[in-house]
């Protein structure tokens, strides 16, 4: 169990329900805090952009482009946030009639980031300004060459870089969080927040300047923008923290509502109907937008998002549908693989693997499924004609990200970068021996976190009875639910295995009774083959314990509960 302040949990008893204050003690929510976390509001949270360094001077460069009319491209990455930065400025462009040049590059041949060929490519079109989204912080020989071409360069990005590469990227403006000499505190914002506080201070600049008034146009309202922007705070595992809180409930509203073409054909190709909650965001939209990135057209995401017609839209949301189940065949085939390899590496302190024709697209997903299978560090690497293009995944307590910059730093990788918990990287064939010398070095000490990892800490005990919808609702109102705040884990004891069996070909249905004959409908999802799987489906009229996090399920119209089961346990006298 998570230990609670109680003197806390019982001020907030004065104002929320018995449930709801022992989740908020826990969270470190006191009773002045507690409206703003239950009721997330942009206007108390949303802080101003200005803090942001070279914020200011960002604004100011867009703003003479605009005025200007001069030829504007927006440089995106090819995942959920990139796709979904791009989008934003694409719509307000849009709304001020100066449509921008969009450039998503190609994950296969051009791979991450700006490069010089892409600024020659645009500098070519006549393009003046280069405004960069989710990339372009370590891009220095990129941004030497736009220079050098006559364009400036914008970069709005959140990706950590070293205080050397930041001095010397040489960009009109970098607006980063994670820059060394940045401190606003706003560190936990994703590519997608960045530029919503971007076009927050760009929109005021030109209602002050009189551009609107000069044009007789109403400015773009950006509250009709929080879709995306709570998509990728999403997607992008970033912390729900703060105003990411906001931006996720008011995005989640925003989604609900469909008015997106883009949106509403991806919701009809997957079959999805709203409201819709962090799960859809998170499995539902965002596997499908970063599908094109990974094994089709890279800018098949962002088209999707800034369609603004219906039929335009359907086809490109049932091309990322064919995509994402491209990207589910190749990914099964390749976890099978890794995880046949990972097996022999039980005593390392992490895991790394690599395999020649291994999809680079999806070498991300399959570090993430190593991890949670092992409960530590995942690396994986997939080859072609020698060259490696690597993701990896982390645990809480190990930054990921600093470990592979450092490889590429020390010259040990190609290229590498990233966050604590997710990185990606490039190298040679001939660099592996020493990537994983120098990953050996760099886990020297993080045994207490590695255990840790393996911990599953209760937030509160239930009973079959307790397990109902009246406490499912209760529970989601401390939501959205994601990095920084963890869906609760409810422990649940001494309940018989009415039922299970293997469902969906991956995972385990169960029904669990209690002492008093209540009922509990639960699942174990890609459990079946591991030893939780294994152990449910042996235990069949026998007692368990389970801890698992309730979950609220609509189908035919029905409103169940249902326990996604963590792990369990067999009962002892």
């Amino acid at each position: 169990m998570r230990p609670a302040d109680g003197v806390a949990e019982r001020e907030l008893l004065r104002s929320v329900s018995p449930v709801l204050a022992r989740l908020l003690t826990l969270r470190g929510i006191g009773p002045a805090e507690a409206a703003d976390y239950l009721a997330p509001r942009l206007k108390n949270l949303l802080p101003d952009p200005l803090v942001l360094k070279d914020m200011d001077k960002a604004v100011e460069r867009v703003s003479s482009a605009l005025s200007a009319a001069e030829p504007i491209a927006v440089f995106g990455d090819y995942d959920v946030d990139g796709s979904t930065s791009a989008a934003l400025l694409s719509d307000f462009f849009f709304a001020l009639g100066a449509v921008p040049r969009i450039y998503i590059p190609d994950r296969m041949t051009e791979g991450y980031g700006p490069s010089p060929a892409a600024m020659r490519t645009l500098a070519g079109e006549g393009t003046r300004l280069v405004v960069t989204v989710d990339c372009g912080a370590a891009a220095l020989a990129a941004v030497a060459e736009a220079r050098a071409l006559g364009m400036d360069v914008v970069v709005l990005d959140h990706h950590k870089v070293d205080p050397s590469t930041s001095s010397a990227l040489g960009a009109r403006a970098h607006v980063n969080p994670n820059r060394p000499d940045d401190h606003s505190g706003l560190n936990h914002l994703c590519a997608a927040g960045v530029t919503f506080l971007f076009l927050v201070a760009l929109n005021r600049h030109l209602r002050t300047a009189g551009f609107y008034e000069r044009r007789g146009m109403e400015e773009p309202d950006l509250r009709l923008f929080l879709d995306l922007v709570g998509l990728a705070t999403v997607c992008d595992v970033v912390p729900l923290t703060g105003v990411n809180r906001a931006f996720v409930r008011f995005g989640l509203g925003q989604v609900s509502s469909l008015s997106r073409p883009g949106l509403a054909a991806l919701a009809g190709v997957a079959g999805a109907k709203g409201p819709f909650t962090s799960y859809h965001l998170g499995f539902v939209f965002g596997p499908r937008i970063n599908a094109g990135g990974r094994v089709g057209r890279s800018s098949l995401g962002v088209d999707l998002l800034t369609a603004r017609d219906a039929e335009m839209a359907g086809d490109f949301a049932l091309q990322l549908d064919l995509h994402n189940r491209e990207r589910q065949a190749i990914e099964k085939l390749i976890l099978e693989e890794a995880t046949a390899i990972a097996a022999a590496q039980a005593n390392a302190p992490f895991i790394l693997v690599a395999g020649d024709g291994w999809h680079p697209g999806v070498v991300g997903i399959v570090a993430g499924r190593l991890k949670e299978r092992f409960k530590k560090p995942a690396f994986v690497a997939g080859f072609e004609g020698g060259m490696g293009r690597g993701s990896a995944r982390s645990i809480p307590g190990i930054d990921i990200g600093g470990v592979i910059r450092a490889a590429a730093e020390a010259g040990v990788i190609e290229y590498g970068g990233g966050h604590a918990m997710a990185a990606g990287f490039s190298l040679m064939s001939g660099q592996m021996d020493g990537f994983r010398r120098f990953v050996e070095d760099a886990f020297a000490g993080t045994g207490p976190a590695l255990a840790a990892a393996a911990d599953l800490h209760l937030d509160a005990v239930t009973s079959a009875g307790g397990a109902n919808i009246a406490l499912a609702q209760e529970i989601t109102q401390a939501g959205p639910f994601g990095a920084g705040n963890p869906e609760p884990l409810l422990g649940l004891a001494d309940l018989r295995v009415a039922f299970a069996d293997v469902v969906g070909g991956a995972h385990v249905k169960l029904r669990l009774a209690g002492g008093d004959g209540s009922l509990v409908d639960a699942i174990a999802f890609r459990a079946a083959g591991t030893p939780l799987g294994e152990g449910l489906l042996g235990s069949r009229g026998r007692t368990i314990h389970t801890a698992g996090r309730l979950r609220l399920n609509d189908w035919n119209g029905q409103t169940r509960v249902q326990l996604e089961v963590e792990d369990a346990a067999p009962t002892t006298a």
